[in-house]
């Protein structure tokens, strides 16, 4: 049975920084393509970051470019996502998500909340 676990998620001020770790089980991660996704209350679902299986290149929302990084750790089946310069619209839940063809799997998700 394949499972992804998000945690990481919290209450942070602007400004501030989180990371955010999807664990995967029943499956073996770096053969997936992984994205992160987010929905804020009221809004649909967008992309965030995803990285290759292929050669693990990156992909990056415009409005998180240059503040958000993603990345594997293989030895640990596990996608990480590193927050930085958090604003209050960066609010919401984050959904990790692993995809290879037909197959597409879903994590629970972690909320994330920006206030000061």
């Amino acid at each position: 049975q394949v499972q992804l676990v998000e945690s990481g998620g919290g209450l942070v001020q602007p400004g501030g920084s989180l990371r955010l770790s999807c664990v995967a089980s029943g499956l073996t991660m770096d053969a997936y393509a992984i994205a992160w996704f987010r929905q804020a209350p009221g809004k649909e679902r967008e992309g965030v970051s995803a990285i290759s299986s292929s050669d693990g290149t990156k992909y990056y929302a415009n409005s998180v470019k240059g503040r958000f990084t993603i990345s594997r750790d293989n030895a640990k089946n596990t996608v990480f996502l590193q927050m930085n310069s958090l604003k209050p619209e960066d609010t919401a839940v984050y959904y990790c998500a692993a995809g290879l063809g037909f197959r597409n799997y879903w994590g629970q998700g972690t909320e994330v909340t920006v206030s000061s």
